[in-house]
């Protein structure tokens, strides 16, 4: 069973070996969420997640402020290693095809304890991301018509009106989503899939349009450009933040398992597919827009990113045409990480890991959706857009947050599954396991140990780079030390919370040990 034994351990359920079975009771839970998304709606949760055009439009300046052209190269750097993690993640996904994927892999794979601290760091990370997605609307809305800037007259992101307005233009995007992943379940699917349809083909159109207006060739991203700072080491460091943060989210396809049909065999390839599909995207995006830019030099990159490129390059109707593109791109994101956080509260709460477990666990009937859950995500991350009113800064110090919070969650998977395969006890070896067609489930087979290995590496460099309190970055005006240390500090203070929680849930376990609820009585509400 899943509760927490003496040991602290969750013994592996039985590997299948019988096409057709995609049962949750080998794992101790009852089926509750609506099993009915098909392979698009899974494909579209991964990529939706990701979301080329909201992260690449949200952080494209910054990463071009920072390194210049050759800020590019980062792009399939990042790409590279994102997709040996991915790896990783589709051999579990078809072993473990179980709602709050981190959580649950990590814990299965280690101990119940570090999973929980997994669990606890990827949800809190994916709150932070649900915040920062939404402050993406700041981007893209005031240029496509100045009636969006509701706050003051000056829509930059960084001044004091632009980050008040992105607080106000997330909040009211928070309150649709989330009414959204309340509604039901196929609504959910319907806006998943229409947005992300409606992403791809925008994407796509915009990669042909920049191209098509190329103002120079591609040699270009071989230069560092007058914006980069700290050579060319710094540049390609601080420069990899943007594709760290657009590429991440892939694992949603796993979270999203319990409503997925025949999650052992489409999970593992949609995480896959969604991720290559976004690097292929995203990359030809960046490449268009520094080719297409009608200038370098003359500091509109750094500050205004690919809306200023789309709007100077083609023009004012194409270019707001195709910025009213990445809105939806933006909303849907918004829609589908905070779908991610949710199922991940859900499933921590069904193991009874959580405050509130009963409640949070509990899955309307009707509607297949774990109501509470999408609450709670929904206005912690618009508390955390007030941010923006107290300071510009914490924009970058949000975004940046998210990045490291899932990064190092990520690592906690694929540290303790490195471990397993090191020992001979990867889950799932057996010749015979198979998914629910009758094929043999995804495996990396003899590459698993080295692209295992590389993924932590990198997953654990990342986490350090992208960490790093680096003055120029997070304080850049100086004075205040707290925004220079604000990852750090948050991610202590995320951990101290965590060990504070399990250390005052134990003595109360200790003093009433029938207060613990099993993984089935959580789920149910009892």
């Amino acid at each position: 069973m899943t509760s927490s034994a003496p040991a602290d351990l969750r013994p592996d359920p039985p590997v299948p070996t019988d096409a057709g079975d995609s049962s949750l009771a080998e794992f101790g839970y009852r089926q509750e969420l609506h099993r009915s998304l098909g392979r698009y709606a899974s494909f579209a949760a991964g990529f939706s997640f990701i979301s080329v055009l909201t992260t690449v439009f949200q952080f494209f300046a910054f990463g071009y402020a920072f390194g210049g052209p050759v800020f590019f190269w980062t792009w399939p750097a990042v790409l590279l290693g994102q997709l040996m993690v991915a790896a990783c993640f589709a051999e579990l996904a078809a072993r473990y095809p179980i709602s709050g994927a981190i959580y649950q892999w990590s814990s299965r794979l280690s101990t119940l304890t570090f999973g929980w601290f997994a669990g606890w760091i990827m949800v809190i990370g994916q709150i932070v991301v649900v915040a920062a997605a939404a402050l993406a609307l700041q981007m893209v809305m005031p240029a496509i018509w100045s009636g969006f800037q509701l706050v003051g007259g000056d829509p930059t992101p960084t001044s004091p009106t632009g980050a008040a307005n992105a607080a106000v233009l997330g909040v009211i995007l928070l309150a649709l989503t989330t009414l959204v992943n309340v509604v039901d379940n196929r609504v959910m699917s319907v806006v998943n899939r229409v947005g992300v349809t409606a992403e791809i083909i925008g994407a796509v159109l915009i990669i042909v349009l920049l191209l098509t207006h190329s103002e120079r060739s591609p040699g270009i991203t071989f230069h560092t450009g007058d914006g980069a700072q700290g050579g060319l080491l710094g540049a390609l460091l601080v420069g990899s933040f943007m594709a760290a943060y657009v590429m991440i989210g892939f694992d949603s396809a796993g979270e999203m398992s319990e409503e997925t049909r025949n999650p052992r065999r489409t999970a593992p390839r949609t995480i896959l597919t969604a991720l290559g599909a976004a690097g292929l995207l995203g990359g030809l995006i960046v490449l268009g827009g520094l080719l297409a830019a009608p200038s370098l030099t003359d500091g509109h990159l750094a500050v205004d990113g690919l809306s200023y490129v789309l709007t100077s390059s083609l023009g004012d109707g194409v270019g707001r045409f195709l910025l009213a593109d990445v809105v939806v791109a933006i909303a849907v994101a918004t829609l589908a990480i905070q779908t991610a956080a949710c199922r991940m509260l859900f499933s921590m709460a069904r193991d009874g890991q959580l405050p509130c477990s009963r409640l949070l666990a509990r899955v309307n009937p009707r509607t297949g959706m774990p109501s509470a859950p999408a609450l709670v995500v929904g206005l912690l991350a618009a508390a955390l857009l007030l941010l923006n009113f107290a300071s510009p800064e914490a924009f970058l110090a949000i975004g940046t947050t998210c990045i490291v919070m899932l990064y190092l969650a990520y690592a906690m998977v694929t540290g303790p599954l490195l471990v397993r395969r090191l020992r001979g006890q990867f889950p799932g070896a057996a010749a015979d396991a198979v998914d629910e067609e009758g094929r043999p489930l995804f495996s990396l087979g003899r590459w698993g140990v080295p692209v295992n290995g590389l993924a932590l590496l990198y997953g654990l460099f990342m986490t350090v780079n992208l960490a790093w309190p680096r003055a120029d970055v997070y304080d850049p005006a100086g004075g205040h030390w707290y925004f220079q240390w604000f990852t750090v500090l948050f991610l202590g203070v995320t951990l101290a919370a965590g060990a504070g929680y399990r250390l005052y849930r134990s003595r109360v376990i200790r003093r009433t040990p029938t207060a613990e609820p099993t993984p089935t009585t959580a789920a149910s509400g009892i």
